[in-house]
């Protein structure tokens, strides 16, 4: 039943493999976004930003917010009651 099955989902199979590779992209780039490390850099440079006066307290503020809520919507975060 299985070389069967193959042998009828064969014209899919570039269907498949792109589905497979979109994943695999997705996953990376969902690893990436969601890295602390690269939070804390995108931090860092927001604070130097700030400080050299290239943006206001409003903007810091909001970019600081999304930065802060990324991490907190960490797929790995830990929650503790």
């Amino acid at each position: 039943m299985g070389l069967l099955k193959e042998i009828l989902l064969l014209p899919a199979a570039p269907v498949r493999g792109t589905a497979w590779v979109l994943r695999q992209v997705v996953d990376v780039a969902e690893r990436e976004y969601y890295d602390p490390a690269v939070v804390h850099r995108e931090l860092a440079a927001l604070v130097a930003a700030f400080e050299a006066g290239e943006i206001d307290e409003e903007e810091f503020d909001r970019r600081e917010d999304a930065l802060l809520a990324r991490l907190d919507a960490r797929p790995d975060a830990r929650r503790t009651p």
